[in-house]
């Protein structure tokens, strides 16, 4: 029997594959970082792979609005917003791009496990 893997990046909520259980604890997952609303859905409730998919659209939307966030910062708040504010608005988007950014390679690792990637250890 082959040793559980899971690779480098891997979210520590989500078990490896083919641990028991591990497709429910990346379901649990997936949709913890999905809007609530998706939790309706019986399709993304039935197939975990379209669920994988519709949460790494997700997340990359997200990057993309705070990627936007972080460019029109400076500009859209130094009206409305003194320039500490606005440089807090900015570590704000930029502590966000790097939490969006992990997350994005966690569920890019899961959507490939569900869809029957297997991953080895390496030395």
């Amino acid at each position: 029997m082959s040793a559980l893997v899971a690779p480098a990046g891997w979210p520590r909520e989500v078990r490896p594959p083919d641990a028991p259980d591990w497709e429910r604890t990346a379901v649990n997952w997936l949709f913890d970082i999905c809007p609530p609303e998706y939790r309706a859905h019986q399709a993304l409730r039935r197939h975990v792979v379209v669920l994988a998919r519709f949460a790494v659209l997700h997340v990359e939307a997200s990057q993309a609005a705070c990627r936007r966030g972080l460019s029109e910062a400076r500009a859209e708040l130094r009206d409305v917003a003194t320039l500490d504010v606005v440089q807090a608005a900015v570590l704000a988007w930029q502590s966000e791009d790097a939490r969006l950014s992990k997350v994005r390679r966690e569920v890019g690792l899961v959507e490939e496990a569900l869809r029957g990637r297997r991953f080895v250890a390496r030395l």
